[in-house]
């Protein structure tokens, strides 16, 4: 069976009474120490016990100094009985615990990662530039010990094993990094940068913002959850076109966008010419017979569709010249 977090359930005592019989223990030794010593000029075998007692007393409670641990909120101490798991204090507040369990600090507290953009290739090929911020805090400590080699990951330079809280969290960013690294190539490499003739209609990275970065959070959820990672937020946060095809898809976009911009201008157009035409032979204005209704659809299409002002010539004679 699986093994996962569970609560701490030895002995926890309030760190404040602890602190106060400590001192108590320590100042009471030092003192029938000396006690002692003065003793054994009178009664040598009851002074030579008393100091005896008393160095035990003191040695005891130097020990006992090592139990006291402070947590502040979001924050966990896994506890270890000589290898073996005994369970995770996650309570904020000063307290003391047998001084043999091993404790390992951890922060529950949620963390930001700001990856760099990494170029990936899509669905159809075009290289493109993809980051993402992703949001993560630890859910279970015994697999973010245990289940991902952590300790070794965070060894420094000099060759020891990480075991304070910084070097841990470190190692588990940088496995957090490598796995959002995976991920966000995975979906990348699912869907194409855009639709660029609009025709097919798919889910593309431009135009999917909320699908996609709900399929980057199942992905992450289901890499991270091997070390005990619960993934609060991921957005994709910067996406264009790799640097050496940017320039020639932006002039394709750009033709695109003339190309769509005429259509629309040319059918304003016709349906302008059609209007005139149908108004002037409504209302009876003129009679034009077929040529002359060429020619002014034709006169009226390059006003409208032309790019330049038109230039009008005013004709002072008659229609049939």
């Amino acid at each position: 069976m699986e093994t996962r977090e569970m609560k701490f359930d030895g002995c926890v005592l309030n760190g404040f009474l602890m602190l106060f019989v400590n001192i108590a223990l320590t100042l009471g030794s030092i003192a029938a120490f000396f006690y002692g010593a003065v003793q054994l000029d009178v009664e040598g075998c009851l002074g030579g016990c008393l100091m005896a007692l008393a160095a035990l007393v003191l040695v005891v409670s130097f020990f006992l100094w090592a139990g006291f641990m402070m947590l502040e909120p979001n924050e966990a101490r896994v506890c270890t009985w000589f290898g073996k798991y005994a369970g995770t204090f996650a309570k904020a507040g000063y307290f003391w615990i047998n001084p043999f369990y091993g404790k390992k600090k951890l922060s529950l507290r949620a963390r930001n990662l700001d990856a760099e953009p990494i170029k990936v290739n899509d669905k159809v090929g075009n290289p493109v530039m993809i980051g993402l911020v992703l949001v993560w805090k630890l859910k279970d400590t015994y697999k973010a010990l245990f289940e991902v080699d952590t300790q070794t990951m965070a060894t420094s330079a000099q060759g020891q094993l990480g075991t304070d809280v910084k070097s841990i969290m470190n190692a588990l960013e940088k496995f957090v990094r490598v796995q959002s690294d995976a991920a966000l190539r995975q979906v990348a490499g699912q869907y194409a940068y855009d639709d660029e003739d609009g025709s097919r209609g798919e889910l593309t990275l431009r135009s999917g913002s909320e699908e996609i970065n709900q399929l980057l959070e199942q992905k992450l959820d289901d890499r991270l959850a091997l070390a005990g990672i619960e993934v609060v937020e991921a957005r994709i946060n910067y996406l264009a076109y790799a640097p050496e095809i940017a320039a020639v898809m932006l002039r394709r976009q750009q033709a695109s966008a003339i190309i769509t911009a005429r259509e629309k201008i040319v059918e304003g157009a016709v349906s302008m010419v059609k209007m005139a035409l149908d108004k002037l032979s409504k209302e009876e204005v003129v009679e034009l017979d077929d040529d002359k209704k060429a020619a002014m659809v034709s006169n009226l299409l390059v006003v409208l569709c032309g790019d330049d002002s038109a230039q009008p010539v005013v004709n002072t004679g008659t229609l049939n010249h």
